[in-house]
């Protein structure tokens, strides 16, 4: 019932886009985690909800990379959650004269979710994906399944096999972070049960 009522308030685009990545991910044999939490798109805040460290976060950016005068070219840039994308990287790469974030109407329509549920595969023959192999290098990577109250941790090499991104190093600096303890309520693909944990955040250690 409560997915029901979830997706009777999201645009049927966003509902579409998880339904097809869970429909992907189990034809693949994908080995991954389902984990509900309080609905969150901001990277720090929602792996502080998963319980992860946020460097093992897919922070998803679209980048629009002008290529021309009258031209562009847009990029899924995939790199840890606790650093930068570097812009000026991404803009060589794809030979550009400038990089900038693409406007949140362009993005949601490339993304098919809204802005803080971009998942690290690209849906769309104009979205170009780049990840950073400084997230690839653990196991398991977490991203927001499309939506704001459902994530994936996805195994590191099935997201390799499955979406097949252009690795590069397009990650700027870490950023300074919160501490969490984790909590979290988490549903394991193929199994049970439930679990539920209280949360602490300790903020003032980011500043």
């Amino acid at each position: 019932m409560r997915d029901e009522l979830i997706a009777a308030a999201v645009p049927r685009q966003v509902g579409d886009a998880y339904r097809r990545l869970i429909a992907d991910l189990d034809l693949a044999g994908a080995r991954y985690r389902l984990i509900d939490h309080a609905p969150e798109g901001r990277t720090d805040l929602a792996s502080a909800l998963r319980g992860h460290d946020v460097a093992l976060a897919a922070k998803c950016l679209i980048i629009r990379v002008r290529v021309g005068r009258k031209q562009a070219c847009y990029v899924l840039a995939v790199i840890p959650g606790d650093t930068r994308v570097d812009l000026a990287a991404v803009r060589t790469l794809f030979g550009g004269t400038c990089a900038a974030l693409a406007d949140h109407t362009k993005a949601e329509e490339l993304a098919g979710s809204v802005i803080g549920t971009v998942m690290p595969f690209s849906y769309h023959p104009q979205l170009e994906l780049v990840a950073d192999p400084a997230l690839l290098s653990a196991p398991e990577l977490y991203f927001n399944a499309a939506r704001l109250d459902r994530s994936v941790a996805l195994a590191t090499e099935d997201y390799l096999r499955l979406a097949g991104p252009r690795v590069e190093r397009i990650a700027d600096r870490p950023l300074p972070t919160p501490t969490a303890w984790p909590g979290h309520s988490v549903v394991t693909h193929g199994r049970s049960p439930r679990m539920a944990v209280a949360v602490r955040i300790d903020w003032s250690l980011s500043r």
